[in-house]
């Protein structure tokens, strides 16, 4: 089971190395092909571009052939666009091959947490869904170092290139992994679905008849329609999924993500093996919340892990912006605002960076899930464009400290919609969260 969901996670290790590696490999890009503020933004959000076609497609493809193909075909589409990346002689053929990457990558970020959620058992799903977003703050380490190993000969295209490895190692895990007992059930093939769960729940077979017959009950006779989300049950639940995919990204986690370098470089940092040092001191920090989130979800919750979380981010948001107040420059700006970045990210990766995409991944009906999380993620990485784009021109309008408590403005937004509106789907199986958000709807109609 572990084994499973570490493959499967690998397709978020693509998603945290293309994130990370442009940050890096930006530095000499710009000066390689002359680009503006405006054409850096393109450059970087080009992926989510992408990414939103591939969530796009992902979620009818995955239930007409299932979760794990969609990975498979996710990996082989980011070989070739790492590659076309690499060897872009220019700025038109670098964001077409970007598009192309964030196409991939929005395969792969819809597929990938459904298909874990649906292997998962429900006491360790939230730590087993989550190997996902810990393969993103690794991908995101990697590049970094990858980045800083290259920055003495400014070999962006190294960096670039070299994201085909994490794509061939997604491709042949995937080839031995089995495909979603539910997705199988949803198909009518129950004798594969029971063998699946044999496979799988090897630790407590006696429940396999039981789950089989959860599965069953709570699925129609097929894979819902588009107008099924539009049922007030899914849409309570769709109003959580896309909700968190947007406020996961207003709150401005890309602009560190992405920038992270650039943002070292306007504190003072004048060399870009020092910018990239400092972010790779990020991604250390990434790296290491998330694992503690691992341990953290399935014990504490996923709404307290939310509301602390947040808050961090926020207090840290406000902070960096004061860091920059009549400039910065200064060792203790610089000192204060990579303090507050690494303590923003801390927050992050034990709050919006895994909570999201599992919730996203668990809180939808069976009939309708891979459509529903499909929607997620395309609001997510839709809003990861926008972001991406306009983080530079916004500091050009804002100011650096105005940019950044703009974003720490709206972390109190989230605060207040985690608090009103996300359930706890700890301990609970994917069919009882349903139950949930049925009650909720008919609590309201009750009240109107």
């Amino acid at each position: 089971m572990v084994l499973t969901a570490a493959i499967a996670g690998l397709g978020g290790l693509l998603f945290g190395y293309d994130t990370g590696v442009i940050a890096g490999a930006l530095l000499f890009i710009k000066t390689d092909f002359d680009l503006g503020s405006f054409a850096q933004g393109l450059v970087v959000a080009a992926v989510p571009i992408g990414a939103v076609v591939g969530a796009a497609i992902a979620g009818p493809a995955a239930d007409t052939y299932g979760r794990r193909p969609m990975i498979l075909i996710a990996a082989a589409v980011f070989i070739v666009g790492a590659l076309a990346s690499a060897a872009a002689p220019g700025v038109e053929i670098l964001v077409a091959a970007r598009i192309v990457i964030g196409v991939a990558i929005g395969l792969a970020s819809a597929a990938a947490p459904v298909y874990i959620s649906e292997v998962a058992p429900p006491e360790s799903r939230g730590r087993l869904v989550s190997f996902f977003q810990l393969a993103v703050t690794i991908g995101i380490l990697v590049a970094y170092l990858v980045g800083l190993a290259f920055d003495h000969t400014e070999g962006w295209r190294w960096m670039l290139g070299l994201g085909c490895v994490p794509a061939l190692a997604l491709a042949f895990g995937m080839v031995r992994m089995p495909q979603s007992p539910r997705w199988l059930v949803m198909s009518g093939d129950d004798f594969a679905a029971r063998a699946t769960l044999a496979k799988i729940r090897v630790d407590d077979p006696d429940t396999i008849d039981r789950e089989l017959g959860e599965i069953k009950d709570s699925l129609d006779d097929k894979p819902g329609a588009w107008s099924e989300l539009l049922q007030p049950v899914v849409k309570a639940a769709l109003v959580v999924g896309v909700g968190l995919a947007i406020l996961q990204q207003v709150t401005g986690i890309n602009t560190v993500i992405y920038y992270a370098p650039t943002i070292v470089e306007f504190t003072g940092v004048d060399s870009s093996a020092g910018s990239i040092l400092a972010a790779v001191g990020v991604g250390v920090i990434n790296v290491g919340m998330t694992v503690l989130a691992l341990r953290l979800l399935d014990r504490a919750g996923r709404r307290t892990l939310l509301m602390i979380g947040v808050s961090g981010m926020t207090i840290s948001l406000f902070t960096l912006g004061l860091a920059f107040v009549g400039g910065g420059g200064s060792t203790f700006d610089s000192v204060l605002a990579i303090a507050s970045l690494m303590a923003y990210v801390a927050s992050f990766a034990i709050s919006l960076g895994p909570i999201f995409w599992l919730l996203n991944a668990e809180i939808y009906p069976l009939s309708v899930r891979s459509k529903a999380a499909g929607v997620g993620t395309m609001a997510n990485w839709t809003f990861n464009f926008i972001v991406s784009l306009t983080f530079l021109l916004l500091i050009e309008a804002l100011g650096r400290s105005g940019a950044f408590w703009f974003y720490g403005a709206i972390g109190i937004v989230t605060l207040i919609f985690c608090w009103k509106l996300v359930p706890e789907t700890k301990g609970k199986r994917l069919e009882d969260i349903q139950d949930y958000f049925q009650a909720r709807v008919d609590a309201r109609k009750a009240s109107s």
